[in-house]
């Protein structure tokens, strides 16, 4: 109980000093537990949309599966004469037949695509009475005829859609038209996806290409039948032959992708608050040891009244884990309120999450809570043993805990070792074979060169900041070489805050190396490779009329197609490949300039011919004049003989096999030939510019492919590249806020703790100018040693992964210089603004008082 009461009075009466890593605390919690519960929440809202939409049974063709699209472009359907098979079996109470795609494009009067515009997809389907369970009519009627159809409330009024408007539907089986004859309102959350509801004739005509055909039959159990019997007497009726689910496994399997997405988000973002509470432990080391140190005569006191060892170190750890249960609880509150702010931003882009669907589990408060209490605590443990380690006779000498020298020499030992292995574990990786063998090593050399680098920032601080002080303090006179002095009398507390601010610059630094490598690697390889002009893609395969309005561009002196074709390989060892062959006209050959091992690119593509990539080659032994059994997929089996090996060291088609257009058309039927998945086209000599306008003229009516030259694909390219590593940072920008805290608040106990000095300074003639001015250089000095190091090391992470992407084609090395300094002039700014308020108020103190402190 007196340790409590000790606790309790030290806490409340420090409590100020104590802010800053409460607010740490509470940052680092509300990111896990905003995390949390944003991710909860969607899952909620598809478990929501797909459980509503699910009938008792659904009945699908038997390689249909809710994420994919066959390779001719078209949905997998079944006969439509097995609805009145369903409806007769035991336990029915209605069937109907469905049509649904998602391989489609909408477009309105303007050309403009009313898909979404965050990935979600565009859903066309005839409209059911199953559609009642989850949407309602709420203007106008269904559609009744080829020239009518219904579109979801959410798209129309994003996209102003009103009754009458026309529509045009892109889909592999053609284009049609028609009116907007009605509008229906989700009664559940509609996470952002586009419907367009067709009426049962129009949606088989123009999603199928044939009218006695469905994608799905949805079957409602008769009073009194399960789910599960429902499903083994339609199983029954249809022999098997066809994939029949309950309204759980359809709900589970359409759920399963999205867990899988979601998952990946929801652990990398849980990384990046793991980073932030890493910081956060460097905050909350340096706020308690520097009150251990200011607390000294007092802790002598108490160990010469009769307190024990145990006693002042729980004193300590019981301060850490109130700090941590205050800090911990306004931040589980502060992360329901940033799940809420992602919910509303995520609507800015287009995905509709309900405020009437957030999702606060038990676990998460309860994870918040024991994480943010349990790192507290931790980082408090090592200052608390210190406290414990005061002697009585302390209560007779100035505040201060007199540093361990043979601690320090073991520090340095154990950092010393823990950065060599962390390089030797880089160097490893470096001058590895495989790209996979080097990257568990590189994983191993960051996370021991890091800690090792923390282990010996103290040790480091001393040289690194007499460097940077000889070259920016040194000017300023007798402040610059006190700023540079209050640096360095106590390089255990600089080294500490610099390394909070370095772990995150540091991943900046690699992730900056990394991404502008792969820019100019993919560049480089695009200027030596590429032939063609103009490159054609989209998010969907490219439709026939697409193709041919392409084809038929004036200008061009070529176009290629391009078609990804599943298929079985087997090689002459007897070994199957599942990975598929690519299909192109030989002028691909020129468009993108393979270079070969063996044989030449332009056989590959004779009658019966293919070739393989010289890592396949070198797996299985095939040597050109092999020849490799190919199973089609919906096609007939072929033995294709190796006319070329193609060189495996390139970014671009690394591992692709090809054969000819005609080859793939010999062994496979018309309707199972898949759309282009690319398309390349080359200008006539002179004319790329009327070629380039033509061709977008003439794909104007298509705005789901787009028209890129060479200039607009590499930067393309770099946009996508930024765009991922803004994200990056903007994710780790928690870390670098926790960490400038970290700068702000040793900066603040800094003075605290030099009250007295301070003041006799003041007396003797120090300007309150002159100590402001001291107090920004010192943290600059501090925030600069942090960038120094993290720049270093995250370059050093960022050479060896290029090291690794070498392996796979991407072999240039680009530092991005302006960006390197950029972030270290930077963080002189950092320094600058984090010494603001402590500068400040070291300003405004009064001589006397500041004198005649203990």
């Amino acid at each position: 109980m007196t340790v409590l009461k000790t606790s309790m009075r030290n806490f409340f009466a420090h409590k100020g000093r104590m802010a800053l890593s409460a607010v740490a605390v509470l940052l680092s919690v509300a990111f896990v537990c905003g995390t949390l519960v944003f991710t909860d929440t969607m899952n909620t809202t598809f478990d929501k949309l797909f459980s509503t939409t699910a009938t008792d049974v659904t009945v699908s063709p038997k390689n249909a599966k809710s994420d994919d699209t066959p390779q001719n472009g078209k949905p997998e359907s079944l006969p439509a004469a097995m609805l009145e098979q369903v409806t007769k079996a035991d336990g029915v109470k209605s069937a109907e037949g469905a049509v649904s795609s998602m391989n489609v494009t909408v477009v309105n009067k303007d050309n403009e695509n009313m898909g979404s515009s965050n990935g979600a997809p565009t859903f066309v389907g005839n409209w059911t009475k199953n559609e009642l369970r989850s949407m309602e009519i709420t203007s106008g009627h269904a559609p009744r005829g080829p020239t009518e159809l219904m579109v979801d409330a959410d798209t129309a009024d994003k996209h102003d859609l009103k009754l009458g408007d026309e529509l045009r539907t892109i889909s592999v089986a053609g284009d049609f038209r028609a009116k907007i004859v009605g509008i229906a309102t989700f009664k559940v959350t509609n996470p952002g996806a586009a419907v367009v509801y067709l009426d049962t004739a129009t949606a088989q005509r123009e999603l199928l290409g044939a009218t006695d055909r469905y994608t799905q039959i949805y079957v409602n159990a008769a009073s009194g039948v399960t789910d599960a019997q429902l499903k083994q007497n339609v199983s029954q009726a249809l022999d098997g032959t066809y994939k029949v689910q309950t309204a759980k496994e359809n709900a589970d399997e359409n759920r399963k992708g999205i867990d899988e997405f979601m998952g990946v988000i929801k652990y990398a973002m849980l990384g990046f608050a793991g980073i932030a509470f890493l910081v956060g432990i460097f905050l909350i080391i340096n706020t308690f040891s520097m009150l251990v140190a200011q607390r000294t005569r007092e802790i002598g006191l108490m160990r010469a009244i009769g307190s024990s060892r145990k006693q002042v170190n729980r004193s300590v750890l019981v301060e850490a884990l109130l700090l941590g249960f205050v800090g911990s609880i306004l931040g589980v509150g502060a992360g329901v309120g940033i799940a809420v702010g992602l919910m509303k931003l995520m609507s800015m882009a287009g995905m509709n999450l309900s405020t009437d669907d957030l999702t606060v589990k038990v676990t998460t408060p309860v994870a918040g809570l024991v994480l943010g209490v349990l790192v507290t605590v931790l980082a408090a443990y090592l200052p608390a043993r210190r406290a414990g380690k005061v002697s009585p006779m302390a209560a007779l000498r100035d505040a201060g805990t007199p540093a361990d020298g043979r601690a320090g020499l073991v520090r340095g030992v154990i950092g010393l070792v823990l950065t060599a292995a962390g390089a030797f574990a880089l160097y490893t990786a470096a001058t590895a074979d495989k790209a996979s063998d080097g990257a568990l090593m590189l994983g191993g050399g960051i996370v021991l060169s890091l800690i090792g680098f923390v282990v010996i920032g103290p040790l480091l601080a001393g040289g690194v900041v007499r460097v940077i002080s000889a070259v920016l303090l040194r000017a300023f006179g007798p402040v610059g070489r006190m700023a540079e002095r209050n640096a360095l009398r106590n390089p255990r507390r600089t080294g500490a805050t610099g390394a909070a601010l370095m772990i995150g610059l540091a991943l900046v630094a690699c992730l900056s190396v990394v991404g502008s490598s792969m820019v100019a690697s993919a560049t480089s390889e695009l200027d030596k490779s590429v032939g063609a002009d103009f490159i054609v893609q989209g998010n969907q395969r490219i439709f026939p009329q697409a193709e041919k309005a392409m084809e038929q561009t004036p200008g061009l002196a070529h176009v290629t197609s391009y078609k990804e074709i599943e298929a079985t390989l087997t090689s002459p060892d007897g070994k199957k490949d599942d990975s598929g062959i690519t299909a192109a006209d030989p002028t691909y050959a020129q468009d993108l300039r393979r270079a070969t091992t063996a044989g030449t690119l332009t056989a590959a593509y004779g009658k019966d011919a293919m070739s393989v990539g010289s890592d396949y080659a070198k797996a299985h032994g095939v040597r050109v004049g092999d020849s490799i059994t190919v199973a089609f997929k919906g096609g007939e089996t072929a033995k294709l003989k190796v006319a070329a090996i193609t060189d495996d060291d390139s970014a671009l088609d690394q591992g692709a096999r090809y054969t000819s257009i005609e080859t793939m058309r010999k062994y496979v039927p018309a309707d199972q030939i898949p759309p282009n998945t690319i398309m390349f086209a080359q200008a006539k000599e002179g004319q790329q510019e009327q070629a380039y306008a033509a061709l977008k003229k003439s794909l104007h009516d298509y705005p789901q492919y787009q028209v890129r030259d060479q200039t607009d694909y590499k930067q393309e390219l770099k946009d996508q590249i930024g765009q991922l590593l803004n994200m990056v940072y903007g994710l780790l920008a928690l870390a670098i806020i926790v960490a400038v805290l970290g700068v702000v608040n040793t900066l603040a106990l800094s003075v605290v703790e030099r009250t007295r000095e301070i003041g006799l300074m003041r007396a003797i003639g120090l300007s309150r100018r002159q100590l402001r001015r001291m107090i920004r250089m010192e943290s600059v000095v501090i925030a600069l040693f942090g960038a120094l190091l993290g720049l270093g090391l995250g370059m050093s992470w960022g050479a060896t992964a290029h090291k690794l992407l070498a392996l796979e084609g991407l072999n240039v090395l680009d530092i991005p210089w302006p960006t390197i300094t950029g972030v270290f002039i930077g963080s002189a700014f950092v320094g600058l603004f984090a010494a603001l308020i402590p500068a400040f108020r070291a300003g405004r103190m009064n001589v006397l008082n500041a004198i005649a402190t203990e």
